[in-house]
């Protein structure tokens, strides 16, 4: 069988791009390997009707009405091949099966390398967080640490005024520029620029930051930049363009620079990362794989 589109990943985007092409009556194969970012995630929010739902049960609820329309279908598998054979795509899978497709929606998200510090990964998703947007109100009018060796530190320190005004910026042995220190010294925000030695907490919640040299700082939560890589690494055989980041490059409805190839989500340059932006990306990649077969068979009809 060859399907209107294939879908790689099962987040947010993909999710909302299935549903969009099953109710427009298109064969859809939607190939997710399972392995979501917001695993580590006790709840979403920022999505309306959705705000504070557990990532697993937003999941659950999703593929229930997705798969509810009966040219659904879902694979749980991880897409190790993408070609391009003539007008169609082949995609190979970990589980050995094959999928062919005449369009592509590439949402497969991101993955996050957090800094090699000790305790973060135990803390990470419950008391210290990467989007002030997602999780900020929770940690409203607490001590909070902001952990990035990067110039982003300085923005999200801005940021998170509109939540805590007890904030200490960590650079982990970064420098910031004398502009910075200025400015944020203004608004009463501290810098340490020690190296972090460790990140000690109790179920979940920070409680100190450790530097090399002994000394600690007493935080109630924190915030931090992990470098976020995507998951989709097809750029050689399909040859989109990509951004500095490595996010795919597409124009505001979904379309990639390779014909028959679309992206959505934090696969696509879509910022900020969170749910709802995400789900919006694919509602519109799929309206455009919708918009592009009509035509394609428009035209075939009247040859």
């Amino acid at each position: 069988m060859i399907y209107d589109c294939a879908i790689v990943g099962g987040g947010p985007a993909g999710l909302n791009a299935a549903l969009v092409l099953g109710r427009a009556r298109k064969s859809v194969a939607l190939l997710d390997a399972g392995r979501p970012r917001n695993a580590v995630t006790h709840a979403s929010h920022g999505y309306l009707t959705r705000d504070g739902i557990q990532p697993a049960e937003f999941r659950r609820i999703a593929y229930e009405e997705v798969l509810g329309y009966p040219s659904v279908r879902h694979w749980q598998t991880e897409v190790t091949e993408i070609t391009r054979t003539g007008k169609t795509f082949v995609l190979d899978t970990s589980s050995g099966e094959s999928v062919q497709a005449r369009k592509l929606i590439l949402s497969a998200g991101l993955k996050e390398e957090l800094p090699e510090i000790e305790g973060l990964r135990d803390l990470y998703g419950k008391s210290i967080f990467n989007c002030p947007f997602c999780d900020g109100w929770e940690l409203r009018d607490r001590p909070l640490a902001i952990i990035s060796e990067h110039p982003d530190a300085f923005h999200k320190a801005k940021l998170l005024l509109n939540w805590s005004r007890d904030l200490v910026v960590c650079t982990n042995g970064g420098i910031p520029s004398e502009e910075q220190r200025q400015q944020l010294a203004s608004k009463g925000i501290r810098i340490e620029e020690k190296p972090i030695a460790a990140l000690y907490g109790n179920n979940g919640l920070l409680e100190q930051v450790r530097f090399t040299d002994g000394t600690s700082i007493e935080r109630g939560g924190g915030f931090v930049s992990p470098k976020q890589i995507p998951n989709a690494g097809f750029q050689e055989t399909l040859g989109y363009r990509t951004a500095k980041s490595g996010a795919i490059e597409t124009d505001p409805m979904g379309r990639t620079s390779a014909p028959g190839v679309y992206a959505a989500g934090d696969t696509a340059y879509v910022m900020p990362s969170q749910l709802i932006y995400a789900a919006s990306s694919g509602s519109k990649a799929a309206m455009s794989v919708v918009a592009d077969l009509t035509e394609e068979d428009w035209q075939d009809d009247k040859a």
